[in-house]
Formats: structure tokens, sequence, C-alpha cells
């Protein structure tokens, strides 16, 4: 099977263990599946992202060094992993084109006002993937944040349409951090893919591929 996973840039934060699970787990899995994987920029590209609009930049340049951090993540993850091409694709064409020798891709994210998540989405909706897979930093989807509101609602299944209202009533911009955005949600929507939205770990990725009930299908 084909899969793509949206991986939170939270992965790249602290002691390179945590980078080894995770190419571990993937390596594993690319035996068996053909696996693309979109990462994040997480903490760092946030922190670059506020210096750089304290300093003036625009949202459009602040999105540019967003991106940055996210192929620097890629190239981490990409070096850590025996079965990753180590040529970080800038779109996914060249995405696809080295999918056909390798049996891992990694990427950052490809251009302004896209999240890695609408990245991962779009790359998805491209290469036909069975399952798109969205490993973040909390278990599944919620009503509210669960992180501001513990009495928060999570849905074991919702539908695209629902996300997409859902998510619409976040802020739209550079580095903000939230499960999944509208744009990723509408592609969603068109491309009809089945996605599992799941605590990003390496034992919870292993579930999710081996088809057990975690987090929370989109559908």
């Amino acid at each position: 099977m084909k899969f793509v996973i949206s991986l939170g840039g939270s992965v790249f934060e602290g002691d390179v263990e945590k980078i080894k699970k995770f190419a571990k787990t993937l390596d594993d899995i690319s035996e068996i599946h053909q696996l693309f994987i979109v990462v994040g920029g997480g903490k760092m590209a946030r922190e670059i992202i506020d210096k750089a609009r304290k300093l003036g930049a625009s949202e459009t340049m602040c999105d540019y060094l967003g991106i940055a951090i996210t192929r620097i993540n890629a190239m981490l993850l990409a070096f850590a992993m025996r079965n990753s091409a180590k040529k970080i694709p800038k779109d996914f064409i060249e995405a696809e084109e080295l999918s056909r020798s390798h049996k891992a891709v990694i990427m950052g994210g490809t251009f302004p006002g896209h999240t890695t998540d609408a990245t991962a989405v779009l790359l998805a909706e491209f290469v036909k993937a069975d399952l798109f897979l969205n490993a973040t930093s909390i278990d599944g989807i919620y009503s509210e944040d669960p992180k501001k509101n513990p009495n928060a609602f999570k849905f074991e299944k919702i539908s695209p349409r629902e996300l997409i209202e859902l998510v619409a009533r976040e802020e739209a911009k550079a580095g903000v951090n939230v499960v999944m955005d509208v744009l990723a949600a509408k592609i969603l929507e068109r491309s009809k893919i089945k996605a599992i939205v799941f605590k990003g770990e390496p034992e919870n990725i292993r579930k999710v591929i081996d088809g057990e009930k975690i987090g929370t299908v989109i559908t």
C-alpha cells in the first residue's frame, strides 16, 4: 500500500534518540509499504517566524523561513533512515520520481501559504495514496483545543465537511499550530482519501498501519 504521513516538527525537538526511533519504525514499515513523509518545522520554525515578524517580515517571508526549517528537519530524518532517498524533493513530481527507486521519500514544505499538513494532503492526492496519516501532538481531533479545555469532546470519526467547519475558526497565518488547516481539510474532501489523525509516536504509527483503531478517522 501507499501511505503519506504528515509528521509534526516536535519529533525533532530534544535528543537524537527520538529521531532514531521514528527512523527505525518508518524503515520497518517501508519494507512492506511505499512511504511518503512530510515533516513540519515545530518549535524551531515558530521561534524563527516570531523573530522575523518582530523584524518586520511579511507573512509570505515568514512562510519561506518556515519552509526552510521543515527541509532541514526532512534532511535529519532522511539521513537517519536507511530506506529513504537522501535528496529532499522540492515538489510533488520530484517526490514521485524518487519513489520509483526508494522505499521512502521525505520532504518539507513547498510553497508559501501552505502548512505542511496541506502539503502532505496535496501530495497524498497527487500520488494517489491509499491512506493519509496525520501524526500530531494530540491523540485525535477534538471539538476544542484539549490543552485549553480539558472537557473538549474527542471525535472517533468526522467527515471532511465537519472538519472544515471546525478548523475554519482558526487563525490563518505562518507558524500557527492547529490539528489541521482548512486547505488540508478541503483537499481531503475533494480527494476522498481516508485520513487518520493520531498522537505522533513511533508505536502509534505501527498501530495505524496495522489497522488498529486509534485517533480520529476522517472519512
